[in-house]
């Protein structure tokens, strides 16, 4: 059913859902458009509204191919909305969730492309804040590039950061989606443009290896892998993208590349990826962790199933989709960021190669002591065995002799 949001638009169908709010296909005056609405206790929080009003400039002004441009900024009564370009075609998450990854010349022309959008926005002064494949939208309608990809265009700028206000989450508190946040995210420092960067690189990875470098798991053992672990290399992918990939992934901002330097640098490595397959590896710490020999398994009767992540990006909201959305969490100490003599760390593999450490083979080194341990036992038991045989046979051999069925009563 159509609804007015402000005097000039029109929201005809629901597109999408996330935790800030709904985007609808809509009708303004020069033509079709995306709205994001967003949620009703938002609109009422005068605090965010008075962000929305003066981050309008900003976002307005950002003019680029790559970015999908916002433009117009509704406040009217319970209506809080940012109306954007239509872009005919499909986020990346879905292309990831159809395809699971991407050949390196599709992904680092994608990755380029979102760059190029990213270093635009930083010029002006903007930090997207929430970099995911799901923020970025593949143009159907474009042209083709290398390795056949659709250009790349990154939306949703400025919404982590009217989100993020001082009275809606404390200082103590992170924003963000655990996957892609960059290590000082997590240690409490303000974002800057180096958190994109590590974000892209994230996506990246993602769309090289399917799988996060650090994800998997609960939401904080995801925030303790950004600050103490180091990414695992990919094995099949040239050294010079493996580099760009590590540099943009260091734990110090200022160690990683700028945007545009990004951009150019990727560019660089397309003709050495043209025809290379996409990569052949498994995603680690798929399996569940294996249970003491006593424990039974617990399932709550009525929880549905979340993916890992899925938390709200607001206190008190509940998650609209299925895909991993932003999270509010407390800032971990740094006791609870140290990793331990374990570690973390989820290291690929190639196909079939044994996964140290794995639910799977723990289960099987339980299995192989418990036969180890039966046959000593079996042995131990014969060799009991045999000893008492023996020892009640030496015993028999001195004893008188025993009446039977057979044998006369002595005589006196």
């Amino acid at each position: 059913m159509a609804r007015k949001i402000g005097s000039r638009y029109t929201a005809h169908q629901i597109l999408g859902r996330g935790s800030a709010g709904t985007v609808w296909l809509g009708e303004g005056p020069e033509g079709p458009v995306a709205i994001k609405l967003l949620r009703e206790d938002l609109a009422s929080d005068q605090e965010l509204v008075g962000r929305f009003v003066q981050e309008r400039t900003a976002l307005l002004g950002l003019d680029h191919p790559h970015i999908v441009a916002v433009r117009d900024l509704v406040v009217d009564g319970n209506d809080l909305a940012l109306v954007m370009t239509l872009v005919r075609g499909t986020d990346l998450r879905t292309r990831l969730d159809r395809e699971r990854r991407l050949a390196p010349e599709a992904a680092v022309a994608i990755t380029a492309d979102v760059a190029d959008g990213l270093a635009a926005a930083h010029a002006a002064g903007v930090v997207h804040r929430d970099v995911k494949p799901e923020n970025i939208l593949l143009d159907m309608e474009g042209p083709l590039g290398p390795g056949n990809a659709h250009p790349a265009l990154i939306t949703d700028f400025g919404v982590a950061k009217l989100i993020d206000t001082p009275g809606r989450t404390r200082a103590s508190k992170i924003i963000g989606t655990p996957d892609y946040l960059a290590p000082e995210i997590v240690e409490g420092l303000p974002p800057r443009a180096a958190v994109d960067i590590y974000a892209l690189a994230t996506v990246l990875y993602e769309l090289l290896a399917g799988f996060t470098p650090f994800g998997g798991g609960h939401p904080g053992a995801v925030l303790r892998r950004h600050v103490t672990e180091t990414v695992v290399p990919l094995p099949g992918i040239p050294e010079e993208l493996w580099q760009l990939l590590v540099q943009c992934l260091a734990k110090a901002p200022a160690s990683r590349l700028r945007a545009s330097e990004l951009a150019s640098r990727l560019r660089e490595t397309l003709p050495q990826l043209a025809g290379i397959p996409p990569l052949d590896i498994d995603e680690p710490g798929t399996e569940p962790e294996p249970r003491t020999y006593d424990e039974e398994p617990h399932a709550p009767a009525s929880e549905e199933p979340r993916r890992r992540g899925a938390v709200p990006l607001v206190p008190g909201s509940s998650t609209d989709s299925n895909r991993d959305t932003h999270t509010s969490m407390r800032v971990p100490a740094p006791d609870e960021l140290s990793g331990g003599p374990s570690g973390t760390a989820r290291a690929p593999r190639s196909p079939g190669a044994p996964r140290p450490g794995s639910a799977r083979n723990k289960s099987a080194a339980v299995r192989k002591r418990r036969l180890t341990l039966g046959a000593a036992a079996l042995v131990l038991t014969a060799a009991l065995g045999v000893g008492g045989w023996l020892a009640l046979s030496g015993d028999s051999s001195d004893a008188p002799p025993q009446d039977t069925e057979s044998s006369a009563p002595a005589i006196p």
